[in-house]
């Protein structure tokens, strides 16, 4: 069944600004009910977690529904799922800890397909550990980054791949399972990074192969933090910096401070929103959700289709996004524009698609683009059929 878009976006108050916005990898706009679930947390009687008061029930009863939520979303358990302040935190926070077990000799793998994120935690962590740091490339021409581009860097002291579920940039969706067999056939731990993969595809945190993964919800509708989730025992064998009376055991383990129940109690609206969008689906929220990613997939592939179409017709525009298998994301750049013009023009006619390199720099510098990058236009659930229109028609009106 397709998409109800019109319901959809009734539901996000941003877009009644009018703006066609195409900026979804950077962050979605957010629905109201997660707006609601927010505000609920934050004037209902709140306190730090426990279950004499209604407030630390609150709290408690907060935690726990995000974590379940969450572990619906990535197909894991709850008990593996951890909060932080952004998936760049936990990057950090899991190298780090990681990096207690590196050494002079040993090596870190990671690709020049990824954002920032999932390369300087590692790089940085390498080279305090003095480790080695190996790089797999991806091959610019296609956008692919294949099983044989990271063979090819892996050896019998390889500690760590660090690898992207899909580019922010270009929207590359490797071939995680085949990664996953590669990097634990040499004994070393798979990190994924899946803060752009999880906005359009179904997560199974067993199916991709990951020791480790993240997400941030705001690029699924919800509001700013970070995820983090794990095979259990990987998790149970870590043991990362924290206060002597915080507790040891997991997930709150790895949770620095006090949690910001506002924002997980909009994590479970967001994740009970995406459950929504397919209003026939049946079964339990993980096959809801299910459901609802395989309309959101087909929805956003044909209005990603009617793009490429549309920039083919206009001619004079250079699209990187050309793997086999992506997301709903396309780089572009146009002849005789500077990227950032583009992003300015488009502004100025009421379509949001910025430019730059979104933290994806070795990606662009690959590419051939430096940090300079190009135009990025990215899809959301509350994409329209007329936000494509626009678009394509503000592209056919830049100025030279």
């Amino acid at each position: 069944m397709a998409l109800d878009v019109a319901a959809i976006r009734a539901h996000v108050p941003a877009l009644k600004s009018g703006t066609a916005r195409f900026d979804a990898p950077g962050g979605t706009q957010t629905p109201q009910p997660v707006i609601d679930a927010i505000a609920a947390a934050l004037t209902a009687p709140l306190a730090n977690r426990g279950r004499n008061t209604e407030g630390e029930r609150n709290a408690d009863r907060i935690v726990g529904e995000a974590r379940s939520a969450l572990a619906d979303l990535l197909g894991t358990t709850p008990g593996t799922v951890v909060f932080g302040r952004s998936a760049t935190q936990l990057a950090y926070d899991l190298s780090r800890t990681l990096a207690r077990g590196w050494g002079p000799g040993d090596e870190v793998v990671v690709t020049r397909l990824d954002h920032d994120s999932n390369i300087r935690p590692w790089v940085q962590a390498a080279e305090s550990a003095g480790a080695r740091v190996r790089w797999a490339d991806f091959d610019p021409a296609t956008g692919e980054l294949l099983p044989e581009h990271v063979a090819a860097v892996l050896g019998p002291r390889t500690r760590l791949v660090a690898v992207t579920g899909a580019s922010n940039l270009i929207g590359t969706m490797p071939d995680l399972p085949a990664l996953a067999s590669l990097a634990h056939a040499h004994g070393a731990h798979f990190h994924v990074d899946a803060v752009h993969y999880a906005s359009h595809a179904v997560v199974d945190l067993a199916a991709t192969g990951a020791d480790t993964l993240v997400c941030s919800p705001y690029k699924f509708l919800g509001p700013h933090l970070g995820v983090l989730t794990g095979r259990a025992g990987v998790l149970e064998s870590l043991r990362p910096d924290k206060l002597l009376p915080s507790a040891d055991t997991v997930p709150e383990r790895f949770e620095l401070g006090t949690l910001s129940y506002e924002l997980l109690a909009g994590a479970s609206a967001a994740v009970d929103f995406l459950a929504g969008l397919e209003p026939e689906a049946g079964g339990s929220r993980r096959d809801r959700l299910v459901a609802s990613f395989a309309a959101l997939e087909a929805h956003e592939d044909a209005l990603r289709e009617r793009i490429e179409r549309g920039l083919a017709d206009l001619g004079g525009i250079t699209v990187y996004s050309r793997a086999a298998r992506r997301t709903p994301t396309l780089l572009f750049t146009v002849a005789g524009l500077r990227p950032a013009e583009v992003y300015r023009q488009l502004a100025e006619r009421a379509v949001d698609a910025p430019a730059g390199s979104f933290y994806a720099v070795e990606a662009a510098r690959r590419l051939g683009l430096g940090d300079e990058g190009g135009v990025r236009v990215g899809l959301a659930p509350y994409s329209s059929t007329e936000d494509v229109d626009r678009l394509l028609t503000a592209l056919g009106a830049l100025e030279r």
